[in-house]
């Protein structure tokens, strides 16, 4: 004898089962389609306002969270793969080719990369750049609060400011299906029509957002690992540097 199925896939065995005797019996099909939102946590039965509002929450709430993919801001595309907390993040940033490591812990932040993301070649001496990009490359070289690059760099590991700034789609706001996301399902939103974003909120435990394609074409990213806590840890002292002047753009 078969095994009877286990906990959803039971209870869709035995609607499947029910639909089949209508069948049989009447030939109708009324009450027999499974409720989507049955042993969820409710929120595809919402309004998309309020879904967005409460994921929202639950996202500024959660106690970590990691954030991989694509964004793109002001031309440029960035690939990130980020762990943050409300203590600090870890993680690594591509862009234009160059891939260097973000680490924060408090207000202090820390930025590794090899030589070539330092060396710019654009100075009056090129001997002495080089000769600088050198003793960084590879170090954790501490970001001066007051320099331009430690707002630039930072909003990559500030897990609120990151999380306020792209969980916000634009446009009317209308739910657009249930849909899955690695093994989970999920409600989806959009702001107008997809053109405003589209947004993948989790039906299972916290309405935690799972994926997220931003309106414009302006990247895509992927929300994972909520709640799991994750070791920040100062680098050891010689694997630091003090860049000293103000860090080279980028």
């Amino acid at each position: 004898m078969t095994p009877i199925p286990q906990g959803r896939n039971r209870r869709a065995a035995l609607v499947g089962a029910m639909c089949a005797l209508a069948v049989a019996g009447t030939g109708l099909l009324a009450g027999c389609a499974e409720d989507p939102d049955e042993g969820t946590n409710g929120v595809g039965r919402l309004p998309a306002e309020q879904i967005q509002t409460k994921t929202r929450t639950a996202a500024r709430s959660a106690s970590a969270v990691r954030l991989h993919g694509s964004v793109v801001s002001s031309g440029r595309t960035y690939t990130l793969d980020m762990r943050l907390k409300p203590g600090g993040a870890t993680g690594s940033v591509t862009a234009k080719g160059a891939t260097f490591q973000l680490l924060r812990i408090g207000e202090q932040l820390y930025l590794k990369a090899d030589a070539a993301f330092w060396s710019h070649g654009d100075g009056q001496d090129g001997e002495g750049d080089a000769a600088a990009a050198g003793k960084l490359d590879g170090k954790y070289v501490k970001v001066p609060q007051g320099d331009p690059s430690y707002q630039k760099f930072s909003g990559f590991t500030d897990k609120d400011v990151l999380l306020d700034g792209l969980l916000t789609l634009h446009g009317k706001l209308e739910t657009d299906g249930h849909h899955e996301q690695a093994g989970v399902r999920t409600i989806r939103i959009t702001g107008d029509q997809g053109s405003g974003g589209t947004l993948d909120v989790s039906l299972e435990g916290k309405p935690y957002p799972l994926r997220l394609v931003r309106g414009g074409g302006a990247g895509t990213l992927r929300f994972s690992a909520w709640g799991q806590d994750f070791p920040l840890a100062e680098p050891a002292k010689g694997e630091t540097v003090d860049y000293g002047r103000q860090l080279p753009a980028s």
